[in-house]
């Protein structure tokens, strides 16, 4: 027999969802028997497998050593390598917050959220690899939970990522980006003058294949094909043709600061996909920028959060500009009137 005690990283979650992690090599249809059976019980009584885990249930599993080894493929355990390796090279990551259940990460230009080919380093890799050196985690947390990053910036987009400890904090922040009800705050140098704080609205599509978005002011004859998309921003300095905005993020879509703001007349500095190719070249010649200026640099968080998001209610975490962006502010003369 052997004895599976639900940890913090394993509660809130159906019973079957977790056997399918903790028993990868065992069959839907296997583990439902073994259910029906009491070969498998929860806290010494029958289970159907739908019933929510909390920590410190006891799921019990009455196979030989040789049945549950081959079930949980303990002999393949998973390579944590790729996880130090992103933690030791990708130095420039910072921890903005941590507590038990949620970390705020402050992510570099030019690193990517989650990884798109197999062989990338990304923000998701650095944030085990940091769980790990920090024995936040163990090895073994991995064969039934992955900590992750909960929201996505572009590559070359800087700033505040949420990530998720646990379970819980996962499923808390998952929840609230779901419901908009946390406030996330840009900060970006456009091309032109903009005096007036404004909500911009609209429609937008994404060509999967170029991997570049289309912004409609109306929408188009077949809707299902683009999402609404809500866009304010705050002008906090002008200067010659230059404007720097804070931008709050209504909805969140690929790409949807980037091409509303250029759809407007008002690209992003640097912006090689949606940007003014010209101005591209000049900002590449006297501050060597290769990518847009885009920085994450403000998340508040909703009132009245409990559980998994009680330390972080009603809280303001702030990342600062990185160095490149501050010093084109200053080249530039764009003092803003009031931090973002």
């Amino acid at each position: 027999m052997q004895l599976l005690t639900i940890g913090k990283n394993q509660a809130g979650q159906r019973l079957d969802k977790y056997l399918k992690k903790a028993l990868p090599c065992a069959g839907t249809g296997f583990l439902y028997k073994m259910l029906r059976k009491k070969n498998i019980t929860l806290n010494g009584k029958k289970a159907e497998g739908k019933e929510i885990l909390t920590e410190g249930d006891e799921v019990k599993c009455f196979f030989s050593e040789e049945t549950f080894a081959s079930l949980s493929g303990t002999k393949s355990a998973e390579d944590t390598s790729d996880y130090r390796k992103a933690y030791h090279l990708l130095r420039d990551v910072c921890v903005i917050y941590e507590d038990d259940d949620i970390l705020l990460l402050s992510k570099p230009a030019g690193i990517l959220t989650q990884k798109a080919k197999p062989e990338d380093l990304s923000l998701n890799e650095w944030l085990i690899g940091h769980l790990l050196e920090t024995g936040a985690i163990k090895e073994a947390d991995l064969a039934t939970f992955h900590p992750s990053v909960c929201n996505r910036l572009d590559r070359n987009t800087s700033g505040i990522v949420l990530c998720g400890k646990t379970l819980a904090g996962s499923q808390d922040l998952s929840r609230i980006i779901k419901e908009r009800t946390v406030r996330k705050y840009y900060q970006t140098i456009c091309k032109g003058k903009i005096l007036q704080e404004s909500t911009l609205e609209g429609y937008l599509s994404k060509d999967e294949h170029t991997n570049t978005v289309k912004v409609y002011a109306k929408k188009p004859e077949r809707p299902e094909e683009a999402s609404y998309i809500q866009t304010i921003y705050t002008p906090e300095a002008v200067a010659g043709d230059y404007t720097l905005l804070t931008v709050e993020l209504v909805t969140g879509k690929t790409h949807q600061i980037r091409a509303h703001l250029a759809s407007t007349g008002h690209p992003l500095l640097g912006d090689t996909k949606y940007g003014d190719p010209k101005l591209n070249r000049k900002m590449q010649s006297e501050f060597s920028l290769h990518h847009q200026l885009l920085h994450a640099g403000k998340v508040c968080f909703p009132e009245g959060e409990e559980g998994a998001l009680a330390n972080v209610s009603g809280r303001t975490f702030t990342a600062p500009l990185p160095g490149k962006f501050a010093m084109i502010l200053q080249a530039l003369n764009l003092i803003p009137d009031t931090a973002c």
